[in-house]
């Protein structure tokens, strides 16, 4: 147990022990393993302890992150749970998943100084995983159960933020989503590598216990209407994510052997499930014995690239038209993957998908990019520099380019959802409110593709918005049945 804090000085940062690339590049675990007490302690306890938390500052959900790294390191595990816990609704899934590199560890002020930053991620995985091992996380019991229900439609990271949230103050909750499992992206999308599902599994099933009731399988809009909906619950929030794929402009696109992200990530972790997937089994998305060329420099191109490996290809390629510094994606991910055996072009672009006699791909030609002055979003815009064209073998080419909203007005065939601009579901920034009356929206579908611990504070926020409404209607209520008996008397 440390004694004291701030021991950056004379401790290095080291984070869990991390699988070797030969061991970890053929199979879906998880690649750290977990701390032991001691080490957890230890890395606790290099916190400087700052006046300003920069760290915390940088987080989405403002968690307390220097208070609980001073209980680990003083010991006080369940504390520091029960203090993560207070401001995030899944702290073990943020600590495998955050781009740490980017938010909390990426602003630790001891990293600004050059000393390593604490790790933050670590600890906080290491703390929730000993806080379910040793039966501390709690079951939900609401102090008093309440009536009126509200519908939500996802169960990704803010549908089910929002509905622990608003089960634990007693609502009724019902979750609604199309896929056959809760959890969204966490169960479909992020790799078991990153995520493994029994992790994403527990929490669901902790809020199925607590009493929020699941309805899978079923698509709003098709099996049952936004109307429908409004009708059963006193509320609804709409937290469905942004699915539909950016497509890639280039001639040839349609070519065999081109396939989108995100069909490729769900065929993927469904056979990690032990579901049988028809397209996985006649190779359509299965990358055993190819060259896979994956188009695309975020989150999901690494997680593309990273299971591409492990599904036995002979050779991945990840073109990126920006440079290395100037990607969306976390830098940590391309370290691994560079670990793993893929292979970076940075500054590239496709310029065509060329395909051989049976209409199947067999090349991607590419070009070499610079980048240039910088746009009104502050970015250096690529340029393409003529006479650089260069061709990548391919039998698999992965379309990663991002996400968009789905048009949900036409989908859930409701006329009065307006979106803004970019497709996404206009809110009252203040209620969280649609415009349709009852109707509230988190998460990506009103943000805009974003991280998971963005769509769980959203979720979080929304839970806040729809609990002081329905509190404000019942205060109405009652106002106006106390008058109408003062009028009869």
């Amino acid at each position: 147990m440390a004694d004291r804090m701030q021991q950056f000085i004379s401790l290095p940062a080291e984070g869990p022990a991390k699988r070797a690339a030969t061991e970890r590049r053929g199979d879906f675990h998880e690649i750290h393993g977990p701390f032991i007490a001691a080490k957890a302690s230890e890395q606790a306890a290099r916190c400087a302890q700052c006046g300003v938390p920069f760290c915390q500052n940088h987080c989405p959900l403002q968690n307390n992150i220097p208070d609980w790294l001073r209980m680990t390191a003083e010991g006080r595990l369940e504390e520091a749970y029960q203090l993560a816990a207070s401001t995030n609704s899944m702290p073990e899934i943020c600590g495998r998943i955050c781009p740490q590199d980017r938010l909390c560890e990426g602003n630790c002020v001891i990293e600004q100084s050059g000393h390593g930053t604490v790790t933050i991620g670590a600890v906080e995985k290491y703390i929730t995983d000993t806080a379910w091992e040793r039966g501390w996380v709690a079951p939900i019991r609401p102090v008093r159960e309440r009536a009126q229900s509200i519908g939500i439609i996802g169960a990704g990271p803010a549908g089910l933020a929002a509905a622990e949230s608003l089960r634990g103050r007693g609502w009724q909750v019902t979750v609604y989503d199309r896929h056959d499992r809760a959890g969204g992206l966490l169960i479909y999308g992020i790799p078991g590598f990153k995520l493994e599902k029994d992790v994403v599994a527990r929490r669901t099933a902790r809020l199925a216990e607590g009493g929020v009731r699941f309805v899978l399988g079923v698509a709003v809009g098709q099996d049952i209407t936004l109307e429908a909906l409004r009708e059963q619950h006193a509320a609804v929030l709409v937290a469905t994510g942004v699915y539909k794929p950016r497509e890639l402009s280039v001639p040839g696109v349609g070519t065999g052997g081109v396939v989108a992200a995100m069909d490729y990530l769900i065929a993927s972790n469904r056979v990690g499930l032990g579901d049988r997937v028809a397209a996985f089994e006649d190779g359509t998305l299965d990358a055993r014995g190819r060259r896979v060329v994956v188009i695309g420099g975020g989150d999901t191109a690494m997680d593309c690239v990273r299971t591409a490996i492990r599904q036995g290809a002979t050779a991945v390629t990840c073109l990126y038209r920006r440079d290395r510094r100037n990607m969306p994606g976390s830098l940590r991910e391309v370290m691994h993957a560079e670990e793993e055996g893929v292979t970076f072009e940075w500054l590239a672009a496709p310029k065509a998908v060329l395909d051989d006699a049976g209409g199947r791909v067999r090349a991607v030609r590419a070009v070499r990019m610079r980048l240039g002055a910088p746009d009104a979003s502050g970015r250096q815009v690529p340029q393409e520099a003529f006479g650089t064209e260069f061709d990548v073998p391919a039998d698999m080419v992965v379309k990663a380019l991002g996400y968009d909203p789905e048009d949900l007005p036409d989908a859930f065939g409701h006329e009065g959802l307006k979106v803004t601009r970019f497709g996404t579901l206009r809110t009252d920034f203040r209620t969280m409110m649609t415009s349709v009356d009852g109707v509230f929206a988190a998460g990506d579908i009103v943000r805009g593709a974003s991280l998971v611990v963005w769509a769980i504070k959203d979720g979080r926020d929304a839970a806040d918005a729809i609990h002081k409404w329905l509190r404000a209607r019942e205060a109405a209520s009652d106002e106006a049945s106390s008058s109408a008996r003062v009028a009869a008397e």
